[in-house]
């Protein structure tokens, strides 16, 4: 097991002159979104053909590619895994009924804007009254603030706010009536200027321009994440001749079959019949031999068991089975205990919620904390944006590979995957490029294994 705080691109190619042979690659790689206002999300490599080539140089014959991907920019990274020599087997769903950000409300936005405006206007009069007052401040970008198009960020003021009280309170008197000769009361007095429109929670439209735009929204909401399923290609004529020389080629229906009730179990007829469902052979002549707990067949549907997906599915009768949710795989999101498996002696970060909404599991902690955006913010010990439930990495690792196979991970991220891996007795090879990535990756890891060897 091997993990390296190394650029993919450059690992993968030194794995590949080393003779490195993997069974599956297992991956969450970069949406190519520019998420969160992540940088790494933003590179193209998820589009790259080069990416998926070297994937394809490290796969075994009729090895197995899953590969997370968003749904606006799914087809992009679909096109170069395909491009790369690929071959393109299917598509997993994962459903939810939240997690990403949701649609931009444009009436709010509209009054959020204009709060923001105005707090801009209160803090650049509060600066100018300093200049006025004779003052000189503490950096020049301060000073700039007095201008129309400069924005006094909720950092720098408060660095400002900082500095004001080093003033002797005569001098401080003197700064605030020339505040209030501007026309402001003194309510408004510049030492209670708070950080801006984060810090008011609008409930209905209050400026005309928001009622007009009231209702009105910028996307739908996200309720999947596609995940690309591609084989490489076959090196022998058949499946079968494949998975007898190479391990690989087809994927563990029965190792992934989903929990459910009794059924029917019928013996093979090769001569079709033409009895109807419901009596003792079925339309292809299959012979009811009695019942099976065996569970449901695989599906390329995932999900994590919120309300907002299970109502989709009402109980109408199938000629199996009740027709439910119940007949996918079931993961729910990732909790705050797994998120921070691991990593007890980590220190915690401030984060910003993906949902832009207060983390259930950190209620306490949560806060809005940006005077642009409003979003509210947690602090978490394991700060990746997109951390994935574990026993979901379980179920797609043990999905398309074999006993005793390795899976490749090139777009590590915070360790699930590895995590993964190792409780289903798989060698594992993981590369994250980001440090603060990687040091949580290997903790969390490391907890689940101490026969990890760490590369760095």
């Amino acid at each position: 097991m091997k993990l390296h705080n190394e650029d993919c691109i450059e690992q993968m190619q030194k794995m590949i002159d080393e003779g490195v042979q993997v069974d599956s690659v297992v991956t969450d790689p970069p949406y190519e979104l520019g998420f969160m206002g992540k940088s790494w999300d933003s590179t193209g490599i998820a589009f790259q053909k080069e990416t998926w080539e070297l994937a394809l140089q490290l796969l075994k014959p009729g090895g197995h590619l899953l590969a997370f991907g968003g749904s606006r920019t799914y087809h992009r990274m679909a096109v170069a895994i395909e491009d790369a020599g690929f071959e393109i087997r299917d598509q997993i769903m994962w459903l939810y009924g939240s997690g990403f950000p949701k649609s931009l409300n444009i009436g709010k936005a509209i009054d959020k804007t204009a709060d923001y405006k105005i707090q801009s206007k209160l803090r650049r009069d509060v600066v100018q009254s300093v200049i006025d007052a004779g003052f000189e401040l503490p950096g020049r970008s301060i000073t700039d603030w007095t201008k129309e198009d400069h924005a006094p960020g909720k950092k720098w003021w408060n660095q400002f706010l900082e500095w004001l009280p080093t003033l002797s309170d005569e001098n401080q008197d003197r700064i605030h009536r020339k505040f209030l000769s501007k026309g402001y009361s003194g309510k408004t007095a510049f030492w209670n200027i708070e950080g801006g429109m984060g810090d008011f929670e609008i409930t209905a439209p209050a400026t005309p321009e928001a009622k007009q735009w009231e209702g009105w929204g910028t996307a739908l909401k996200p309720a999947h994440e596609p995940v690309v399923m591609a084989r490489k290609p076959l090196a022998e004529n058949t499946v079968a001749e494949n998975v007898l020389k190479h391990g690989t080629g087809g994927i563990n229906i029965d190792e992934c079959r989903i929990e459910g009730g009794e059924r029917d179990a019928r013996e093979n007829n090769t001569s079709y019949g033409i009895s109807r469902i419901g009596e003792e052979n079925d339309i292809r002549g299959n012979k009811a031999i009695g019942k099976t707990s065996l569970g449901r067949f695989p599906a390329n549907v995932m999900h994590d068991g919120s309300e907002e997906v299970l109502k989709e599915f009402p109980n109408t009768k199938s000629i199996e089975d009740e027709g439910s949710a119940a007949r996918f795989f079931y993961c729910p999101k990732v909790s705050k205990n797994e998120r921070n498996r691991g990593l007890d002696n980590f220190e915690e970060k401030k984060t910003s919620s993906m949902s832009g909404r207060r983390d259930p599991h950190d209620m306490e902690k949560s806060k809005i904390d940006n005077d642009v955006t409003g979003r509210f913010v947690t602090e978490r010990k394991n700060i990746h944006p997109t951390v994935k439930p574990v026993e979901l990495m379980k179920y797609l690792c043990r999905l398309v590979t074999p006993k005793g196979g390795t899976v490749l991970d090139p777009f590590m991220g915070s360790g699930s995957t590895g995590m993964a891996a190792k409780d289903e007795g798989f060698e594992f090879i993981g590369i994250e490029k980001e440090k603060e990535y990687f040091e949580i990756a290997e903790q969390r890891i490391n907890t689940t294994s101490p026969l990890f060897e760490f590369i760095k």
